[in-house]
């Protein structure tokens, strides 16, 4: 059986994590962080939980993508790759996140502290993937935005159809078909994640952990930047 590629597991975990935070942690997205601008305002209206959760997603989203980016350069300019460190990061707050879990048992909505402890981990480790990903995995699709990828989707399909020259056919069927992996990889993470709130709500989180150590051997051929 082939391994998973590392591209592929980022698709998963990003479609797992973020539903699950969704669910678990009173509508908080973690790895869609622009997402929580219309759940705020939805919190808002209905008087629900979480609003400092989802008010704080996107500065602290932005801080760690911004400090992991000062780490990943000076670990190239060492002549090192940043992706395994980076991944290691990402496998200790998915592991700590993991542990609470477990110990503490399902979040609740009038757990407001433990909510914005755990959900701002979520959030962390959703960032380093992002700006790695998107910083040294540049030819492979988005792992947690999947509008982008399904608009070049669609966009690609109407180009074949309605202009085939032989010389763009392969690449562009070829692109649809790594972005069609993308997406369908991202909602089975999606589907995981709320089988995983409906059944076992805190053992749920140690899956994102189990697939950060996965990742930590899967291949980035044809992933990676030249």
């Amino acid at each position: 059986m082939k391994f998973p590629s590392l591209p592929m597991l980022l698709s998963f975990n990003g479609g797992y994590v973020d539903t699950l935070g969704f669910l678990a942690l009173s509508g908080l997205f973690t790895a869609h962080v622009t997402g929580n601008f219309v759940t705020l305002g939805a919190t808002a209206a209905l008087g629900l939980g979480g609003a400092l959760s989802k008010l704080l997603a996107l500065p602290v989203f932005c801080l760690v993508v911004f400090l992991s980016r000062l780490v990943c350069l000076k670990l190239q300019g060492a002549g090192r790759s940043p992706i395994r460190p980076m991944l290691l990061v990402k496998l200790a707050l998915f592991t700590g996140v993991a542990i609470y879990a477990l110990y503490h048992g399902p979040f609740h909505a009038e757990e407001s502290t433990v909510a914005l402890l755990v959900g701002m981990a979520l959030v962390s480790a959703m960032a380093i993937q992002n700006g790695l990903h998107k910083a040294h995995l540049p030819k492979a699709p988005p792992s947690t935005l999947m509008t982008g990828t399904t608009t070049q989707i669609m966009l690609d399909l109407a180009d074949l159809l309605a202009d085939p020259k032989a010389d763009e056919v392969a690449a562009a069927k070829a692109r649809i078909r790594k972005m069609a992996s993308a997406v369908v990889t991202f909602a089975l993470g999606c589907g995981f994640g709320a089988a995983g709130y409906m059944f076992v709500p805190a053992a749920a989180f140690s899956l994102p952990a189990i697939i950060a150590v996965v990742a930590l051997f899967a291949s980035t051929a044809g992933a990676e930047a030249n």
